[in-house]
């Protein structure tokens, strides 16, 4: 009989495998991020369960049955003011993030690959820009508009948002370009290709995740921006600031549900970009 049996308690057999010890901080850890998760769930769920109310008046604030009457087009847009404000951020939050990615992913690719006087300087006044309040950001815009004599507006609002969205796009694609292989530019090189074709047929497509996903947080923090918004409006109203001003008298049901036709959106291009990317990893 060898030592390790003569070891072994009488009360287990000889080759079981000792139980797995579940760490009571891991179990916590877990059940806090699911009770995060679930705060941050609610208010969404109310939205949604509250596009489906049957209020009988404007005030939208208690359940009164289900229906789907506000989910019809007659019925969702039939508040022209609401409508026109919704289509108003929308053709914002695309011109902005669109000028956004395509300004941010020069910066931040200059950023990221080179190193060149003024550099240091750039960063700090990105993420200066990323960590300002949007207070200051507003008043300050307003100060520089005003100064130059441009009436608040339609445009002013696009300029703001393309300003304070530029520096998110920058950093998400200067997190990616620190990470390229230079090898792969190289190989092109040596292969004949021009910097331009290299860039164009090698490294864009790489960085290509990165830029798509600063695109989609430019276009998110426009569409629901409200501060500085309100700070370069002038008369021109944007869906924030409708249901701002119609919360003195009630929302209606058609807020709820336009908020949920976005948030479905932005869940369906998350969904679709997390299968693409399992997809390209598994080939």
């Amino acid at each position: 009989m060898s030592l390790s049996t003569l070891e072994r308690p009488a009360t287990e057999p000889a080759g079981a495998a000792k139980p797995k010890r579940r760490l009571k901080g891991g179990t916590l850890l877990y059940l806090y991020t699911w009770l995060v998760i679930i705060w941050l769930i609610i208010p969404i769920a109310v939205m949604i369960a509250f596009s489906f109310n049957d209020t009988p008046g404007r005030y939208n604030q208690k359940w009164d049955g289900f229906t789907l009457k506000w989910w019809h087009p007659a019925k969702l847009f039939e508040i022209e003011d609401l409508t026109k404000a919704l289509w108003t951020s929308l053709a914002i939050a695309v011109i902005s993030s669109v000028v956004s990615a395509a300004l941010g992913t020069g910066i931040g690719y200059a950023l990221g690959r080179y190193r060149f006087r003024g550099s240091g300087t750039l960063n700090v006044i990105m993420f200066s820009t990323i960590s300002s309040p949007e207070l200051i950001m507003g008043a300050s815009l307003l100060s520089l508009f005003v100064s130059l004599a441009v009436g608040p507006g339609f445009v002013t609002i696009t300029i703001a948002h393309i300003m304070f969205s530029i520096s998110f796009v920058a950093a998400i694609v200067r997190a990616r370009v620190v990470t390229l292989d230079r090898s792969i530019e190289e190989a092109a090189a040596d292969l004949g290709a021009t910097p331009w074709v290299t860039f164009w047929k090698v490294t864009f497509p790489i960085i290509l995740p990165a830029v798509f996903s600063g695109l989609l947080l430019a276009f998110a923090l426009s569409i629901d921006d409200f501060v500085v918004t309100n700070f370069t409006a002038g008369s021109t109203v944007t869906f924030p600031l409708w249901i701002w001003g119609s919360t003195r008298v009630g929302l209606p049901p058609q807020v709820n549900v336009m908020g949920t036709l976005i948030f479905a959106f932005g869940v369906l291009i998350a969904v679709v970009t997390n299968i693409r990317s399992r997809k390209e990893k598994r080939a």
